[in-house]
């Protein structure tokens, strides 16, 4: 891989080899039940920059490791992203018609089926990691502790959703606020860079840096989110723009507006990226990605 690519360069060159993994991954659409396989291809391949697979795969370059195991280990977290966004968009919670540009999966194959989907991408995620051979058992066994604690309802993505939904139409402060986007966005987006470092036997001092990295670029990332659903468009967004404010939902914006949010994000990066420092020119890929996460567009 050169050195010279741009970040974007960088990011379309990787989303081809994570997609190629995620179509080795999921059944074929012709797999009985059809219904169901139809449905989990729809939703993995309508979209996306893969940006959680890609942190952990640079991760694990940066920590010395890259090999075919990482990959596929790495593009099982788009499952677990996926699933989240199709059980986001449900009419019990987000109820939203558009999701990367297309129709939602609920409203191309049916509610239950949605659900459905979402339960089965799950499930994927961990044959896929509980593998033979993949990596060491103690190193895979870690990996699914980190990305069920990461998603679970102890500070992960399901209690931040819980929590989003019980603090919509009230008055949350700083506190409940950051807890929401830390469980919501940045717990998994955090386990995403955890994974690569876990794969490739970092030492504990790097596995804590890389955290303190992965928690900084997780909270950015939601909170330059919170500003896309304020200043973007659905047709640039692909999913329904505004759906924050007319939710009521708690967000950096709406406690502390545009511009506080907007130094909040960059102030968040900057620290990430300080975190990495100490490898030096290694780490540069990572660091770009970091200020990607708050600049994109989409």
């Amino acid at each position: 891989m050169s050195t010279t690519t741009t970040v974007s360069q960088f990011l379309e060159e990787q989303r081809v080899l994570i997609d190629q993994e995620l179509d080795r991954i999921l059944p074929p659409e012709d797999t009985v039940p059809i219904s169901i396989h139809k449905a989990m291809r729809y939703s993995v391949f309508a979209g996306g920059k893969r940006l959680r697979p890609i942190l952990c795969v640079e991760t694990g370059r940066l920590m010395g490791t890259e090999s075919p195991s990482l990959l596929r280990i790495a593009s099982a977290l788009e499952l677990v992203h996926t699933y989240s966004l199709i059980h986001d968009d449900l009419p019990a919670l987000d109820n939203d018609d558009l999701r990367r540009g297309k129709p939602t999966c609920h409203r191309v194959f049916g509610e239950s089926t949605a659900i459905l989907t979402g339960d089965a991408l799950l499930t994927l995620t961990y044959e896929v990691m509980a593998e033979p051979g993949l990596a060491t058992p103690e190193q895979q066994l870690r990996i699914i502790y980190e990305l069920a604690n990461a998603t679970g309802t102890r500070n992960g993505m399901v209690a931040g959703q819980v929590l989003d939904l019980e603090a919509s139409n009230q008055a949350a402060d700083a506190g409940m606020l950051d807890l929401i986007h830390s469980s919501k966005t940045g717990a998994f987006l955090c386990a995403a860079v955890r994974c690569g470092a876990i794969f490739a036997g970092s030492a504990e001092s790097d596995i804590e840096r890389i955290t303190v990295y992965g928690r900084k670029i997780g909270l950015a990332f939601q909170i330059a989110d919170d500003l896309l659903d304020v200043l973007g468009s659905s047709a640039t967004l692909g999913k329904t723009a505004g759906k924050d404010d007319e939710q009521g939902k708690a967000t950096y914006p709406a406690l502390y507006g545009i511009e506080e949010s907007r130094r909040m994000a960059k102030l968040l990066v900057q620290e990430a990226c300080q975190s990495l420092e100490p490898y030096g020119k290694a780490a540069g890929r990572l660091q770009e990605l970091a200020y990607f996460l708050i600049e994109r567009t989409t």
